[in-house]
C-alpha cells in the first residue's frame, strides 16, 4: 500500500506502527514454536513463516526451549512446565522471605 504524501511523515509512521503491533504468545505457543524446530526438523525459516513469527523472536524462544531442557531456569517466563513451577516456587519463597523479614523487624520493637 502506497501512503498518501499530503499526509507528511508523521501520518506514515503512525500507520507503520499500528499495523506492526507488538503482539503477545503465550508461553505455550512459544514451547509448541520451538518444538517445531528443535523436535520437528523444521528451520527457522519455516517455522517462522507458516506461524506468521518474525525469524529473530522464533531464534530466542528455541535458544529459550533448548536451555530449559537443560535445567536452566530463565529470567523471562518459562516456557516448560517444569520450569514455570520452579519459577512459582522461587517466586513463593523470595514472598514468605519478605513475610518472615517483616515479621522479625516488628517484633523485634
Amino acid at each position: 500500500m502506497k501512503p498518501d504524501t499530503h499526509l507528511g511523515e508523521n501520518a506514515r509512521h503512525r500507520e507503520v506502527s499500528d499495523d506492526q503491533a507488538r503482539r503477545t504468545f503465550t508461553p505455550e505457543f512459544k514451547r509448541e514454536a520451538a518444538s517445531l524446530v528443535l523436535d520437528q526438523g523444521n528451520s527457522h525459516i519455516e517455522a517462522a513463516r507458516s506461524l506468521g513469527l518474525v525469524e529473530s523472536a522464533l531464534r530466542r524462544w528455541v535458544s529459550q526451549l533448548q536451555q530449559e531442557r537443560g535445567g536452566v531456569t530463565p529470567t523471562s517466563k518459562a516456557l516448560t512446565p517444569e520450569q514455570q513451577k520452579i519459577q512459582e516456587l522461587e517466586a513463593r519463597i523470595n514472598r514468605l522471605e519478605r513475610e518472615k523479614s517483616i515479621l522479625k523487624k516488628a517484633t523485634a520493637l
